[in-house]
């Protein structure tokens, strides 16, 4: 087949390289040239993704994939057009839609009769029937479900670990008919690759939906649960603080039995999928309180363990206070939606001075995110830490000489390392 994947971010150009793998011709657009041009050369825009340096190269040596900033001529040479360009929310909760909408007129203009387009970027429910398919008519002058299809299918991967998900969990799919429903699964059925999984009740693979209405809510339903998870866990957290329980062994005891499958508390929720897919979903549906409590409940979650370094340390007016991680969780070099931010404004209102430190970014990297960067070794009077890097569990109290207290939210350092330290963990009894 001829595939054009339409944004070749953290999840659109590894879909680009799976199906060049597949021997399939990938016409990847991306509107940032100096992307399209790191792409050409075989260079992978972002590091940190397992397995792209090597396949990106296969892939471009072979002929297999080429990327290009234009949309509408990459569209009329091909038989399948996957649209994977992002759709934030501002901070009323709005989606912002421009980059959707650009993206499907820019579609639009060059699709052909037969040709099957797929949305798998995150969308509010009914996205892909009544806005994204009416402009795709408009801009071609063709019909949908006649002369192309269209359908949704969720992307279900995790950044760092893509390939490996792409095999581990179903690809669901959803059309706006049954036709649309039928090519797309034939086209992931061309694609991709399946791991065996027994503990599914029918077998790992595709697994069409009833309407692109029905894959759409899937996507938001999974992530918002997840959200819904982490904020109850942040409740039962902060209550063991408040009676002195470690949370920890609890999570560990309820989860033994089957029914219970309780997230883990930390002091922030972050990244691209998380703590945004429960505003899309409240955009459709406003009245669901469940879910605007539980996102509620994990924004404050920074503020809390600010809360809990001035009940170790009184007043915060003047006092160096080093966040521990930038990056929105361990292992990942990205920042979106980041707990940094919130934490550094909590400590910057309460009077404190904070510096930031993260293995995966330098000094002018941190400095151009607003922080000011701190180096191992220099004097501080505490630390909150707000990224599970791996770097950071064996650290101890010559890595922060002068620290006084220290929040761990992530429940990841060792006492025995923090000798006359007030070292307080997230979920662990801090009273």
């Amino acid at each position: 087949m001829r595939i054009a994947v339409i944004g070749l971010g953290k999840m659109g150009l590894p879909m680009a390289v799976q199906y060049a793998g597949r021997g399939h011709t990938v016409l990847g657009v991306d509107r940032d040239p100096a992307v399209v041009a790191q792409v050409n050369a075989g260079t992978e825009p972002f590091p940190g993704e397992r397995e792209l340096a090597e396949r990106l190269r296969s892939a471009i040596a072979s002929g297999g994939l080429t990327a290009t900033t234009d949309t509408t001529t990459a569209v009329t040479v091909s038989d399948v057009i996957v649209v994977l360009v992002p759709l934030y929310v501002n901070p009323a909760g709005d989606p912002d839609f421009g980059p959707i909408d650009q993206a499907t007129e820019a579609v639009g203009r060059g699709l052909r009769p037969g040709a099957l387009v797929i949305y798998e970027t995150t969308l509010p429910v009914g996205t892909t029937r009544t806005r994204c398919t009416p402009s795709l008519e408009l801009a071609s002058g063709l019909r949908a479900g006649s002369e192309f299809t269209v359908a949704f299918s969720p992307e279900r991967v995790f950044s760092g670990r893509v390939f490996a998900d792409l095999a581990r969990y179903p690809k669901l799919v959803g059309g706006i008919d049954p036709i649309s429903t039928r090519r797309a699964t034939t086209f992931y059925e061309a694609v991709l690759d399946f791991d065996d999984r027994p503990d599914l009740d029918r077998p790992n693979g595709v697994w069409p939906l009833a309407s692109a209405e029905a894959a759409e809510l899937a996507k938001l339903a999974e992530t918002t649960y997840r959200d819904v998870n982490i904020a109850l866990a942040n409740q039962f957290a902060i209550f063991s603080d408040r009676i002195g329980v470690d949370f920890q062994q609890v999570i560990e005891a309820c989860n033994s039995q089957p029914f219970s499958h309780l997230h883990r508390p930390g002091i922030a929720v972050g990244g691209h999928c998380i703590p945004v897919y429960p505003r899309l979903y409240l955009w459709n549906d406003p009245a669901a309180t469940v879910v605007q409590t539980a996102r509620e409940v994990n924004a404050a979650m920074p503020a809390y363990a600010v809360d809990l370094l001035g009940a170790q340390l009184g007043d915060l007016t003047g006092l160096r206070v080093v966040v521990l991680g930038a990056a929105y969780r361990g292992g990942v070099r990205e920042v979106a939606y980041s707990g940094v931010f919130a934490t550094v404004d909590q400590l910057r209102q309460r009077g404190a001075v904070p510096l930031v430190h993260d293995p995966l970014f330098d000094s002018a990297e941190l400095t151009a995110l607003g922080f000011e960067p701190y180096q191992f070794g220099e004097p501080v009077d505490a630390a909150i830490v707000q990224a599970d890097h791996r770097e950071y569990r064996g650290l101890g109290v010559l890595d922060l000489p002068g620290a006084k207290a220290i929040v761990d939210g992530r429940a990841m350092l060792d006492p025995a390392r923090w000798p006359g330290v007030r070292l307080v963990a997230l979920g662990r009894g801090a009273g």
